[in-house]
């Protein structure tokens, strides 16, 4: 490693900068606000469960496509990037989660559910992305 890698981000009396310890925070406040959406989420579930539907993860990743749609359009006009990745990359992040739909997904499947699956899936894509365009939608009548 050189020494220009070494010191970079530093000043001359070796303490880090300004700039340097800001995007270390942004790391920070992206994983503070992936906690709280992890954390919403959670609560979402535990209040939807055992329907017979994957109704909480289709709930998150619908709220969550509208939030992105929103802060997206009305947040990057308005809001600095310190604060708008925190909540985009962060909490909505955090919040929704393409993995437990798939998973969802694939045991609709293998129940033989395929009906349920077909729907489950159409209404989670489609949903998702009508939740966004009603979120950038409603943002750039805000700005």
């Amino acid at each position: 490693m050189g020494l220009a890698s070494e010191t970079a981000g530093h000043t001359a009396d070796g303490s880090y900068s300004t700039a340097q310890q800001e995007g270390e925070m942004r790391f920070v406040w992206v994983g503070v606000g992936g906690a709280v959406g992890s954390v919403i989420r959670y609560a979402v579930g535990l209040r939807l469960s055992g329907a017979g539907w994957p109704w909480a993860t289709l709930t998150v990743n619908v709220v969550g496509s509208f939030l992105i749609g929103f802060l997206l359009t009305w947040g990057l006009a308005r809001l600095p990037s310190a604060l708008t990745v925190p909540l985009t990359v962060g909490l909505v992040g955090g919040f929704t989660t393409f993995s437990t739909f798939a998973w969802e997904s694939l045991e609709l499947i293998g129940s033989g559910r395929l009906w349920q699956a077909t729907a489950y899936l159409l209404t989670s894509v489609s949903g998702g992305i009508l939740a966004a365009v009603l979120g950038r939608l409603l943002a750039q009548e805000l700005l």
